[in-house]
């Protein structure tokens, strides 16, 4: 199976491009490929290519998905239908001077109305960002969303029908699901097959509709999903859950469920990587004799030591107690801890006489010789 080439390289775009760079690049290779200006075969794929490339990297979702998986969130999830809706070529051709419209171009190249025909197709794949705390993260949790979304008509079975007695085939184009329409000159004539607009392309028709879905064979339910969030999750991750998308065309599969993540930020916490930092303040005798102090982790209080001697700014590391390195794996980062030095709010003239005395017995202390007038002067102002 051939591999498919890059869209963006396809393009000739880099991967930041923005939308009226993609465009403009669209633009520059439609001119050049355009059947009406090159009607080589070679231009003719090419053609197929840069536009296919342009439908998905000009539709903000279609191109965040293949930016996250690449062609495999584009392939088995849109048909061609899909991939080119709601994508405006014409006003690109209209400023180019071409006289017909890429839909003639899309039925004759793409086959689109023998693409829609028949055949199960997978449901459209729905797409949910749920916002999640940090504690969660970092135990995993369960969480339950609510979705919208078609699913199969449980009455009918997706039919459409009010039973079996109820559907027959097509008279306009046979049970096929498809007519063909061709125009053109004595130079070139096209072909278009189109869906049926009297079954849509089923080749069937409902003589009675069901009542519960009145002929659409999906109806609109509200479903509560439970989500296993694992330990360790970051921002932006994706989750798939599948089969709770839309309800498939024709039989076939439903879609699947894609929830982003995104973990709040946590006030006096940083993530980084594995890692965690937090800050912890002690006093000055704590920071000069050392001592057992304690830092709240979400649902764990964790004591450790500080050496003593230990200047503001040093870093604890305390190992295994940050997030799991692998999501929902055992082996964790570790938990960093900052010492600042916390100074009283107000002097007291205890506090005012036991600091001169401190004062007074690190004058000879020649490693605070840099140090000793800031020491003072600070407490001067105070």
């Amino acid at each position: 199976m051939a591999v498919k080439k890059d869209y963006y390289e396809i393009l000739g775009v880099s991967r930041d491009a923005t939308p009226e760079e993609i465009k403009k690049a669209y633009r520059r290779l439609a001119l050049k490929y355009h059947p009406d200006r090159n009607p080589s075969k070679e231009a003719e794929e090419k053609f197929k290519e840069i536009s296919e490339a342009y439908a998905v990297l000009s539709d903000p979702e279609k191109r965040k998905q293949y930016d996250m998986f690449g062609h495999a969130g584009i392939d088995g999830h849109y048909s061609y239908e899909d991939l080119f809706r709601n994508v405006d070529f014409s006003d690109i051709f209209r400023d180019l001077g071409f006289d017909f419209g890429f839909e003639d171009l899309f039925d004759s190249f793409f086959g689109f109305g023998r693409r829609r025909r028949e055949g199960p197709r997978k449901g459209k794949d729905l797409y949910l960002k749920v916002d999640i705390s940090m504690e969660d993260a970092y135990y995993g949790s369960n969480k339950r969303v609510k979705v919208g979304k078609y699913e199969s008509c449980p009455v009918c079975n997706g039919t459409g029908a009010d039973g079996p007695d109820a559907i027959e085939n097509c008279k306009k184009c046979q049970g096929t699901g498809q007519i063909q329409e061709v125009t053109g000159n004595a130079f070139t004539r096209f072909v278009r097959v189109m869906t049926c607009p009297l079954c849509r392309g089923t080749g069937k028709n409902i003589l009675r509709k069901c009542k519960s879905c009145s002929g659409e064979g999906i109806v609109y339910k509200e479903k509560e999903i439970e989500l296993k969030i694992p330990a360790g999750v970051e921002s932006g991750a994706m989750m798939r859950v599948e089969k709770e998308g839309e309800a498939g065309v024709n039989g076939g599969q439903p879609g699947d469920l894609y929830v982003e993540i995104n973990v709040k930020p946590e006030k006096g916490l940083e993530r980084r990587g594995a890692d965690i930092y937090i800050r912890k303040w002690v006093s000055y005798p704590v920071a000069v004799l050392g001592g057992v102090v304690s830092v709240k982790l979400f649902r764990e209080t964790i004591e450790f030591k500080i050496p003593p001697l230990s200047p503001s700014g040093s870093i604890i590391r305390i190992e295994g107690k940050g997030f799991p390195k692998r999501l929902g794996g055992r082996e964790r980062g570790d938990l960093l801890v900052e010492i600042g030095i916390s100074v009283p709010e107000k002097i007291t003239p205890e506090i005012r006489e036991a600091v001169e005395k401190i004062s007074s017995a690190l004058e000879g202390d020649s490693s605070l010789k840099s140090k000793k007038t800031w020491f003072k002067n600070a407490f001067k102002k105070i």
